[in-house]
């Protein structure tokens, strides 16, 4: 296995040791941490063409750009809604509404202390918003149509690590939640937290034909994507998993993985886990961290524990891969 820090990669020629390094390795940063994870199977020649990758989203976070105003320091962050259709399986086409094109939205990512900045654009034809969980000014709570073709700046101090979703609040809220206006902000406490293979999963479900009830489940947008193309992680490393629960519906789902037990973190509002099991209950909206290592390799099951929602498309598996 090869770990290099940022700081190494570029003493020792940036681009050019990335260059000959080529795919065989993902890099995954965190902080001033360069984490090397497994790499995924790009050549399965059967997968659905998706208009966006929803394995990108498991490693992807989108920390922003920092800019300086007046002597402070802000994070900003563009994102714009806009519809998308996507393939929800060979059979099943759906119009989304997405933010940046994808389900659920980017990860977004700060550090307590932060102030940021989101410039929210609406290039669909529906008035939406962006309303960031946690405390910030009524002005900033995103439950105010920006209609099309406008913009709203969001701006507003993270001064409590933890998870905070960010969805559409237009009425009905069921319904912009449900067709893919959704995300995370994680905010990571002072001095962050000990180097972690991290992944992002939110469990979802689809209403298709409007009657108040799910046709479909997901992680991270597609039905059954990390069943059919499992997520690598590295035997015996620590995992930590940023879980969030958007599925509207259903008053509350479980989620579990096969062959291991997990530390709770609740909604990241801790440093220390304050639960161990395999299996854990959420209404919507609700998030944890779990942390996690597989001493076997092997692929093992993650899902809800409603076999009728695994069964609809909220299954995954992790494959354990030894180091080599």
């Amino acid at each position: 296995m090869l770990s290099l820090t940022r700081r190494q990669l570029f003493a020792a020629g940036g681009s050019a040791l990335l260059a000959a390094i080529g795919s065989r390795y993902l890099w995954q940063r965190r902080n001033d941490l360069t984490i090397v994870v497994p790499p995924h199977d790009d050549n399965d020649s059967s997968r659905i063409n998706h208009a966006f990758d929803p394995m990108q989203s498991v490693r992807e976070f989108d920390w922003g750009n920092v800019i300086r105003e007046a002597g402070h320091a802000i994070r900003v962050f563009e994102i714009t809604a806009k519809s998308v259709p996507i393939q929800l399986n060979a059979a099943i086409s759906f119009m989304s509404w997405s933010y940046n094109g994808r389900v659920p939205g980017p990860t977004l990512r700060a550090n307590q202390g932060d102030r940021v900045r989101v410039i929210f654009h609406n290039a669909d034809g529906h008035g939406h918003t962006m309303h960031f969980h946690g405390v910030h000014p009524a002005e900033m709570d995103g439950v105010k149509p920006v209609r099309h073709g406008e913009t709203f700046i969001y701006e507003f101090d993270v001064d409590h690590y933890g998870l905070y979703p960010y969805h559409c609040h237009i009425s009905p809220v069921t319904r912009h939640l449900g067709k893919g206006l959704y995300g995370l902000l994680i905010v990571d406490p002072p001095g962050g937290r000990p180097p972690a293979d991290e992944l992002v999963l939110a469990m979802a479900g689809y209403d298709l034909d409007n009657d108040g009830h799910n046709n479909v489940y997901a992680f991270n947008g597609i039905p059954n994507a990390f069943r059919d193309r499992p997520i690598r992680i590295y035997q015996r490393q620590r995992v930590r998993v940023y879980l969030l629960n958007v599925i509207e519906f259903d008053s509350a789902v479980t989620f579990h993985i096969h062959a291991n037990m997990f530390d709770v973190f609740p909604t990241g509002r801790s440093l220390k886990p304050t639960l161990n099991t395999d299996v854990i209950t959420m209404g919507t909206a609700e998030r944890h961290i779990l942390e996690f290592s597989y001493p076997y390799p092997g692929k093992y099951m993650f899902h809800p524990h409603q076999d009728h929602i695994a069964d609809l498309g909220c299954m995954g598996l992790f494959e354990v891969v030894a180091r080599s």
